[in-house]
């Protein structure tokens, strides 16, 4: 049950909570040894890595799952009070029809959308702030979020670090998606299941797929575990069969792993394969597009509409956690000129930080133009602010094996999968980094350790 009134610790509390010889030792470790945690791991940092993982208590993450997943709920609430089919919802906010690929438009909205999704939050004045929420199977940084801190893990196991010292890794989240793949889809033991990708998109790794996939290769390993024949390729290499089931890598699937991004994905005749076997109803999906159209961010901006008609609970976990959100319109032109500094603009159906402008980044003139552009363009939410708390983690310079501690940025981004939560995906900024922490900026990757 939530805590409306729960007191969160202080940024950086749970590492300064282990004993100091501890913190002394894994930031050593995790110095000497920076090139095996992160071997294979996304980035476009040349100069620096993590020295360790960010470090939070487990009743806190806890909590915020549980913050999270009622988020969630109230995000769909909101989208069917308004719309019963997902083609309804897709004209409410404004994406073009077929932007959105291998939509029902008929789909109702139901609970089932809410299989798969990771908010990412800001931790700002000492709180918790959901300032996007990604709700579809194509979550990022699954892998690396896993096998860095599983690595980490493995590196203080061998030197006896953590003995006695109530820490672990956060749980798998690559285990609970596949647990929710199997459970969501009714599979049977030993189902074939396709993870499809696009390997045309601009995540690091993606233009030598081989490498890629040879990367990605243990995920089968892990799968067989719970009962899933996985099979990884890219989404433009599927055909479909006599029977019109998808077919990948010489045989059919039972079921579809949708691991690209909807209204972002190549078209391409293995992607009209996919089209084909879902209007056949041959192909299960994980999960439906639909799901996609819940992580707009105009859904914010129905939270707040909405408010007076939720209970006084709902009420105050969404004024305490979802920053103040509204559609950007000419009527909102005035305050937006005169709150810059105070203001967010992001393109509703955007993501990965494209199109984002923070008003106290930029001058009066590039905010003024760059709002008035929006509005004419129409599909961007006006968002109230949100200062990242700034916390010290070490890092290591790669260049001369250097430590650095630095005061840096950073966002929670946990996985719940089936309603569940699971790990959490953290990116950390970076010595004299900027405030927007994506991949693109450089921001580094890492799971969570959790203490009790």
């Amino acid at each position: 049950m939530i805590d409306v009134n729960y007191r969160w610790p202080e940024a950086g509390q749970a590492w300064r909570d282990l004993p100091e010889p501890t913190r002394r030792q894994m930031v050593a470790a995790g110095a000497q040894e920076w090139e095996r945690i992160f071997h294979g791991r996304a980035t476009y940092n040349k100069q620096w890595r993590l020295a360790r993982p960010p470090v939070l208590t487990a009743d806190g993450f806890r909590e915020l799952n549980e913050v999270c997943d009622r988020i969630a709920q109230l995000i769909l609430d909101a989208c069917r009070r308004r719309a019963r089919t997902a083609g309804q919802l897709r004209e409410l906010l404004g994406v073009p029809r077929g932007e959105t690929q291998l939509l029902d438009e008929d789909e109702p909205l139901s609970e089932a959308l809410l299989a798969a999704y990771r908010p990412d939050v800001l931790i700002s004045g000492g709180q918790p702030r959901i300032v996007e929420y990604n709700i579809d199977s194509s979550l990022g940084g699954g892998f690396d979020t896993d096998t860095v801190i599983q690595r980490y893990g493995a590196l203080y196991a061998e030197r006896g670090l953590l003995d006695g010292v109530p820490a672990r890794p956060a749980p798998s989240l690559l285990d609970q998606r596949f647990v929710a793949i199997r459970d969501e889809l009714g599979l049977a033991d030993g189902a074939r299941v396709a993870l499809l990708m696009d390997f045309d998109g601009d995540y690091p790794g993606l233009d030598d797929p081989e490498t890629f996939i040879r990367i990605l290769s243990p995920l089968a390993d892990q799968a067989r575990r719970f009962g899933i024949d996985l099979v990884i390729a890219p989404v433009a290499t599927a055909t479909l069969d006599a029977g019109r089931r998808l077919v990948v890598d010489g045989a059919p699937v039972d079921a579809l792993f949708r691991l690209f991004v909807p209204n972002r994905v190549t078209p391409s005749a293995g992607l009209d394969a996919v089209a084909g076997a879902l209007a056949a109803g041959t192909l299960p999906m994980f999960v439906s597009a639909a799901a996609w159209l819940l992580g707009n961010k105009h859904n914010f901006a129905w939270l707040y509409e909405d408010l007076d008609r939720l209970p006084a609970d709902d009420q105050a976990l969404v004024r305490r956690y979802v920053p103040h959100t509204v559609a950007l319109t000419a009527a909102e032109l005035d305050r937006a000129l005169a709150d810059q500094a105070d203001l967010v603009t992001k393109p509703a159906n955007g993501s990965a930080g494209h199109g984002v402008l923070i008003g106290r980044e930029v001058s009066a003139q590039a905010w003024a133009e760059g709002v008035r552009a929006a509005i004419a363009r129409g599909g961007n939410i006006l968002q109230e602010y949100m200062p990242a708390d700034r916390v010290a983690m070490d890092f290591v310079q790669i260049e001369t094996g250097e430590v650095v501690t630095a005061d840096v940025p950073y966002s929670i981004a946990p996985y719940l999968f089936g309603r569940t939560g699971s790990g959490g995906l953290a990116r950390v900024g970076y010595p004299g980094c900027d405030e927007v922490l994506n991949l693109a900026h450089g921001v580094l990757l890492s799971g969570l350790l959790l203490t009790d």
